[in-house]
This record gives structure tokens, C-alpha cells and sequence, in this order.
């Protein structure tokens, strides 16, 4: 059997890996919307914040050492106000950004 595509949609969508865990087997993939958020402008990471008008690499987020995670211009407005002291709006750590280390899956 012989088959002829005549037409071709595709349709894709992306995501932010904001998983904070090294271990690949601990993907939260439940759909809870209080973990997909950024948490100063509470707007889903998949979208940009306030001060952007598209989401994508130009509204990156940044994680913290704490593991929480914002839209990097909203975590620098933040910081940028006395109020901040440069501590982590969730938590009030002093704020360390964190390297953001890709875990490897091993496919053997």
C-alpha cells in the first residue's frame, strides 16, 4: 500500500525545564499551575514578564541556589528595590544564582 501526504500541519509547543532535581526520574510533570509560575509576577513561565512582549530566549528565566526559579526581569526589578535586601522573595535567602546544570539521561 502506497500512501500520498497531500498535506502536512504541524502543530508544536515548548516548555521552560524548570525541573530543580538532578535525577531525570523526578520530573514533576503534574499540571499544577502554583509550580509553573514565576513568583513575583505570578505569570506562567511559558509566557514573559510584565516588561516583555514576546517569551522565548529573550525573557530567560534564572534559577537561585534556594531552587527557586523567576523571569530574570523580575527577579532583577526585585532586587533592585530596598525592600529586597538581595534576598530570595520566597524564601529571604541572600540570593545566589545558581548553575544551571543540564542532567544526562542515559539511554543504554
Amino acid at each position: 500500500m502506497k500512501v500520498t501526504v497531500k498535506r502536512w500541519h504541524a502543530v508544536a509547543q515548548w516548555r521552560w525545564d524548570t525541573q530543580t532535581s538532578n535525577d531525570p526520574q523526578d520530573n514533576d510533570d503534574d499540571d499544577d499551575d502554583e509550580g509553573n509560575v514565576c513568583g513575583i509576577c505570578r505569570i506562567p513561565y511559558e509566557g514573559c514578564c510584565p516588561a516583555c512582549k514576546m517569551p522565548g530566549d529573550d525573557c530567560p528565566l534564572i534559577w537561585g541556589e534556594c531552587t527557586h526559579v523567576f523571569h530574570l526581569h523580575c527577579l532583577l526589578k526585585w532586587l533592585n528595590t530596598p525592600d529586597s535586601k538581595q534576598q530570595c522573595p520566597m524564601d529571604r535567602r541572600t540570593w545566589q544564582t545558581a548553575e544551571r546544570k543540564v542532567p544526562v539521561i542515559n539511554r543504554a
